[in-house]
Formats: structure tokens, C-alpha cells, sequence
């Protein structure tokens, strides 16, 4: 048998992860059940999906769209023109590649695929990887055959579609059945040395970068090691005098942050959907600082979710630049019952089997 999808969402890493991660498992179940499986991708070529989808190895076709704004404008109009031509241009990709159903993991971008299918009767599919839906989710939603969702009890905002499923967000297999001692281990850090790790993201953030510049070189944290991902585009002059911080180590990216999760007493992260997701696989023991520009704050919202079942604390961004971070983050890393609490509070939420939950709810849908 041969299935075909084509696969939307764009924008952002946390659409175009998803996307990837549910084409790779697609492909994957195929594979195993002796089928193939075709994919087409549709974004824009200048955003960030028109450079990671080529790079994974899937054909892309740049469809035109544009931003909705949220409040009245004239920019309405054109968003609104550009969506009907990119919903002319999907339609014809539909007519020619006759896909099984189209799959959106959010984004303006999958705005004219998902107009298009429901016009040509596909089956429509969504995975929303947040605690608060996004826009585009949210509204084309309505008569979908699927909703999967990234966070559990969303039945209710995705009430008009057909299905819905809590899934999980997909993170990599590696990320499950860490221990802080052999995560440790791998690294060569001392078993019983305090540790704090940050991550701000992907592309950093200047708000826990400065934090830990800060705290890092004060003679009360000298045995306390700090490892820190400042992001590729990280917007903090780094200067030899912060170099040369003995316990402070800076990366520029860190492509396991299983490990460092794992390891730290305390990790000091944003609270993106697919960070959540690898805070419940490693048990971390989190600091979480929602990004305050994120869409509809929805950061907060996966934040929130995990503190509430006692699986992190919050702190704002605003609270950090403050000055109010360092007393939580002492208090936490001076308390090893806490941490081992939280740590098995997150564990108790992690999905472990979201690859299997993902393609078996796609083809119970078909």
C-alpha cells in the first residue's frame, strides 16, 4: 500500500520540529509495515521551513501566504489576497498529488493547504503542539478528522473537529531513561558538584544569558558549575573577562541537551512545547521562563501546565530582570527533596510512546 501526505507548518522551529518529526514517523511505521509512504511539504521558501524541510531531505513547494493580523489593518487585505493564491496554487498540488490527507502543525503558512483540502475534501489532520492553540489551529480545526494535541484535556477547544487525541509532542528516543549519574557520567562532571544548566532556545535568550553572566562570577557560587547554550544568535557581548569565569562554561549550541537536563540540580529553560516535552523525558528539574513575546503568551500557558501538577516552577521574564530569580534558583539547588520531587513529577508526565500515539490516531483517521 501506498499512503501520501502532504505536510504543513512553518514559521517557527516549534511548527516545523513537529512537522519533521511526524513526517520521519511516518515514514518509519511504512517501512516497518512494508508500505511506502510519499511526502510533500508546503511553506514559504523564505522562511525558516524553506531552509530546514530541504535540508531534512523532503520536497518543498513555496505557497504564497502572509500573516493575519490580529487587530484591523490594511495588511488584512493583502493576507487575505495571498491566501486565496496560495489556496489556488494548493489546490492544484492536491489535484496533482492526490495525497491521503494534509497535516498541519500550525503556522500562517498552513493557512492556504488547509483551505484548499477542506474545498477538495482531504481528510484534514492537526497537531498542536501547545497548551494554548495557535490561530491557525484553532480556527481550522472545525470539521477536521484529526486534532492530535501536545498537551492533554484540549477536547473542549478542539470541540467542531471529528477526532481528537492527546499524543504528546515527539521528542527523540534518546532523551527517555537518562539518570542523572550516568548523564554525569558521560559528561565528566564530579557526581556530588552543584550544577545549573541553561538553555534559552535556539536562538537564545538575553534575559537568562545576562542572569547567568551575573550570578556566575560572585564569589558565594564559585562551587557551583554553570553550563549555558546561548543560543547561534545570541545577543550578549561575551568578554574575556566573562571567558575567564573558572565555573562557567559557554556553548554556542548544545545538540544533547538530554544530557545537561538530566545532569543539572537545576536547569533554567524557556517553556516551548518541545522544551516541555524533553523537561518530562529527562525528568528535569526545571526553572521555567516563558518567552513573553511568544503568540498569545502561550509559553505561560505550557508552563503552567507542568508547575501546576508540580512539575517546575515559573518564573516570569519580567521577575528575572528583577532580580527575584536568584533566591528560587539558591533556594531549589540547596534542597535536594525538592528537586527529586519535581524530578518525579515531571517523569509521571512524559509520553513515552507519542511516535506510536501520532501514526496510529493518522491511520485510525484515513
Amino acid at each position: 500500500m501506498e499512503r501520501r501526505y502532504m505536510i504543513t507548518g512553518g514559521g517557527t522551529s516549534g511548527h516545523i520540529n513537529p512537522a519533521l518529526a511526524i513526517a520521519g514517523l511516518l515514514q518509519e511505521d511504512a517501512a516497518a509495515s512494508g508500505d511506502t509512504c510519499k511526502i510533500k511539504f508546503t511553506g514559504r521558501k523564505t522562511g525558516l521551513e524553506g531552509e530546514l524541510v530541504p535540508k531534512a531531505g523532503y520536497e518543498f513547494i513555496d505557497v504564497e501566504a502572509l500573516p493575519m493580523p490580529s487587530k484591523p489593518s490594511p495588511q488584512i487585505i493583502k493576507a487575505l489576497r495571498a491566501m486565496q493564491r496560495g489556496k489556488k496554487q494548493c489546490l492544484e498540488l492536491i489535484k496533482e498529488f492526490k495525497p491521503d490527507c494534509v497535516i498541519s502543525t500550525g503556522g500562517y503558512v498552513s493557512g492556504p493547504l488547509l483551505s484548499a483540502a477542506r474545498k477538495a475534501g482531504v481528510p484534514i489532520m492537526i497537531h498542536e503542539a501547545n497548551a494554548f492553540p495557535g490561530r491557525a489551529n484553532k480556527y481550522l480545526s472545525k470539521g477536521a478528522a484529526l486534532v492530535m494535541t501536545g498537551f492533554p484535556g484540549q477536547e473542549k477547544i478542539f470541540s467542531k473537529a471529528k477526532k481528537v487525541v492527546y499524543t504528546g509532542n515527539p521528542v527523540r528516543d534518546m532523551m527517555f531513561g537518562r539518570t542523572k549519574e550516568g548523564s554525569r557520567k558521560e559528561l565528566g562532571i564530579d557526581p556530588d558538584r552543584k550544577m545549573v544548566f541553561i538553555m534559552g532556545g535556539s536562538l537564545g535568550s538575553a534575559t537568562l544569558t545576562n542572569f547567568v553572566f551575573d550570578i556566575a562570577k560572585k564569589p558565594e557560587y564559585k562551587d557551583v558549575c554553570f553550563f549555558i547554550s546561548v543560543g547561534k544568535h545570541n545577543s550578549v557581548e561575551i568578554t574575556p573577562e566573562i571567558k575567564a569565569i573558572p565555573n562557567l562554561e559557554i556553548k554556542e549550541y548544545i545538540d544533547r541537551p538530554d544530557l545537561y537536563m538530566s545532569s543539572a540540580d537545576c536547569s533554567i529553560l524557556r517553556a516551548g512545547a518541545v522544551t516541555c516535552a524533553e523537561i518530562t523525558a529527562t525528568g528535569a528539574c526545571a526553572i521555567m521562563v516563558p518567552y513573553p513575546y511568544a503568540a498569545h503568551d502561550h509559553q505561560t500557558y505550557n508552563a503552567n501546565s507542568l508547575a501546576s501538577k508540580g512539575a517546575g516552577i515559573v518564573v516570569s521574564d519580567d521577575d528575572v530582570k528583577a532580580g527575584k530569580l536568584e533566591s528560587v534558583l539558591i533556594g531549589l539547588i540547596n534542597d535536594p527533596a525538592r528537586q527529586e520531587s519535581i524530578r518525579k513529577a515531571a517523569l509521571s508526565l512524559a509520553v513515552k510512546d507519542t511516535g506510536k500515539r501520532i501514526t496510529d490516531a493518522i491511520k485510525s483517521a484515513l
